[in-house]
């Protein structure tokens, strides 16, 4: 068996032993500034207000002319995403006019780096430790024990 094939078959029976409770055990939840970035574009409008700003700088008026609510809640929308620090605005005579905060956008690109890293170095491990084992030899698994008939 070529190195590539018997790496992929490590990678197989791996993944076959994850569940839901192992990723999460091996992955918890903390709670970072990129996070709450992540949690503001949660909402489908919200979503579509950072979009529309992420082509270009706008007024409330004209964002709210793009989108099916009213101007009140695009206000609404546009204070959580400045909250979450993912937009800011600026004075343009009597209006204001909001655009992306590229610090926001690199802290959410940061988050989802950092989290990434971590899910791969998990999976790593754990591909280490099922070929350690598969080089051992046999386990007494519910796999094995039910391909063993009497």
């Amino acid at each position: 068996m070529s190195q590539w094939a018997h790496s992929m078959k490590t990678v197989a029976e791996v993944l076959s032993r994850l569940t839901r409770a192992s990723v999460s055990f091996n992955l918890p939840f903390v709670e970072t500034y990129g996070s709450e970035g992540i949690a503001a574009l949660g909402d489908p409008t919200r979503r579509a207000i950072f979009e529309s700003l992420a082509r270009k700088p706008k007024p409330v008026g004209e964002l709210a002319a793009e989108l099916p609510v009213s101007r009140p809640a695009v206000s609404q929308h546009l204070r959580v995403l400045k909250e979450a620090g993912l937009a800011t605005d600026r004075a343009d005579g009597t209006r204001r006019i909001y655009q992306i905060r590229q610090q926001g956008v690199q802290a959410i690109h940061g988050y989802l780096d950092q989290m990434w890293g971590q899910a791969m170095a998990g999976f790593q491990a754990e591909a280490e430790r099922a070929a350690s084992q598969a080089s051992a030899g046999p386990q007494n698994t519910i796999s094995n024990q039910s391909q063993e008939k009497p």
